[in-house]
């Protein structure tokens, strides 16, 4: 089985971004051509696969529309799916676009399938200026044996949304209680202070959903790791030293009943649908959450970063623009790339509000911060991006939930837990799928049974 590709070292940033000359023009000018270089016989047909909520699909139809309108010579057609895991499902049936959306955890299916083709030097001949205009840590998280992969489009570190009217700094201020002086960082023990300040009658402090990429923050801030090896793992390692530690300090909180939600009152609402209702203060969640938390009548709501237990740490997942190894037009597709990638396309993307921008002309910009909407502190997923674990590239990641859920959950819900006693049957749990035993050779006949 397939666990990982490397997952790429600030060095390799470094050769990437090595390639972009300082003379390079400010911004990139795509040039679209034909297979043979001129018009011949109508315009060159790329297809590019995309995903997203409804909103955002109108946006990419849009920004698909202004290409074809500026390049008669190049018809782009758009080939629309739901979600990241449908777009790799069509993928893996064979169906492979010229120009494809690619969430990163699915990067080593992808690349070890050989479908796609390094996208760096496309694109820097193309003078795209990757030290400055887009986040690094997403270049990072794309790329591979001193080659980027596919170009960074969309990241989304996890961030803690808030009530406003359940959670008031001012007030928590005001009765002397551990408070943030600002929404760029805070400490563990004000995080916990405003999960007991928010739990009130009829309503709960916070929730974080009993998983391993609820717990990743919680783990890497207080100076741990989920696996054994961050580049090639064998097993989880929650039973380590400042794993264990991170983990027993969290789940003093997150164990409280009295803060966070019961089992029961979650078979009867979601945490999320207790959030949108003001009856819960805090909810861990991505970007993608803001949206939907706007169209919730009379929620009003803001964002914070993960506590800090000390260091600032979170995870996150990343969308990225690749091309086909078997492109019917490379050159073609590359300058469509450019086009997608640039500020006044992402824009139009970035306004659906679902993504955080790698651009970074256009994530500090209203496209993205939209000062008039809530989050009103939506500067704080900007910030939160730099605090971004990358994790392991591991195929099977939706088998290894699944295999340590029950015991996930036991950390949070168990009336009386070993914790070191459960962690240990969690890593040990973890080994049958990042680790699985190699077939047994066919024994000798003088082999012993247990040979």
């Amino acid at each position: 089985m397939r666990r990982s590709v490397l997952v790429a070292a600030t060095a390799i940033v470094a050769t990437v971004v090595a390639g972009c000359s300082s003379d390079a023009s400010p911004g990139p000018t795509p040039s679209p051509t034909t297979a043979s270089g001129t018009p011949t016989g109508g315009p060159t047909k790329i297809s590019f696969l995309a995903y997203g909520a409804p909103e955002e699909v109108t946006a990419y139809r849009a920004m698909v529309h202004s290409y074809n309108v500026a390049n008669p010579e190049v018809k782009v057609s758009l080939v629309e799916v739901a979600s990241a895991d449908a777009a790799v499902r069509q993928l893996r049936e064979g169906h492979v676009p010229d120009v494809f959306l690619m969430s990163r955890r699915d990067l080593s299916e992808v690349v070890d399938a050989g479908l796609n083709q390094h996208i760096d030097e496309l694109l820097d001949s193309r003078g795209v200026d990757f030290t400055d205009d887009y986040k690094r840590d997403s270049i990072r998280a794309f790329s591979h044996d001193e080659h980027l992969e596919c170009m960074p489009y969309g990241i989304s570190p996890m961030v803690m949304y808030y009530n406003t009217n359940l959670l008031d700094f001012s007030e928590m201020r005001e009765a002397k209680l551990p408070t943030p002086s600002s929404h760029a960082t805070w400490t563990w023990e004000q995080f916990a202070a405003a999960a007991t300040f928010g739990s009130r009658y009829g309503a709960k402090g916070v929730y974080i959903d009993p998983t391993l990429l609820g717990v990743a923050p919680f783990v890497y801030s207080g100076g741990g790791s989920l696996f054994d090896d961050d580049r090639e793992p064998s097993r989880l390692d929650l039973e380590s030293g400042s794993s264990l530690d991170a983990l027993t300090k969290s789940m003093e909180l997150l164990r409280q009943g009295a803060v966070t939600p019961t089992p029961r009152q979650l078979r009867s609402s979601s945490a999320l649908q207790m959030f949108k209702d003001g009856k819960l203060a805090m909810i861990a969640g991505f970007r993608t959450l803001t949206p939907e938390l706007r169209k919730a009548p009379g929620l009003s709501f803001d964002v914070m970063p993960m506590p800090a237990l000390p260091d600032d740490r979170t995870v996150g997942d990343a969308s990225g623009l690749c091309i086909s190894a078997k492109a019917v037009n490379t050159s073609a597709a590359a300058d469509f790339v450019v086009h997608a990638i640039g500020k006044d396309a992402v824009s139009q993307v970035a306004a659906a509000g679902y993504m955080v921008p790698t651009n970074t002309a256009v994530s500090e910009s209203d496209a993205f911060l939209q000062k008039d909407r809530m989050p009103a502190h939506a500067y704080v997923f900007n910030r939160s991006v730099k605090d971004i674990v990358t994790l392991p590239l591991i195929d099977a990641w939706p088998a290894l939930e699944k295999a340590v859920h029950s015991d996930i959950y036991q950390l949070f819900y168990n009336r009386v837990i070993d914790i070191e006693a459960l962690t240990k049957k969690i890593d040990e749990e973890s080994k049958a799928i990042l680790s699985p035993p190699s077939p047994s050779a066919t024994p000798t006949p003088t082999a012993s049974p247990t040979s």
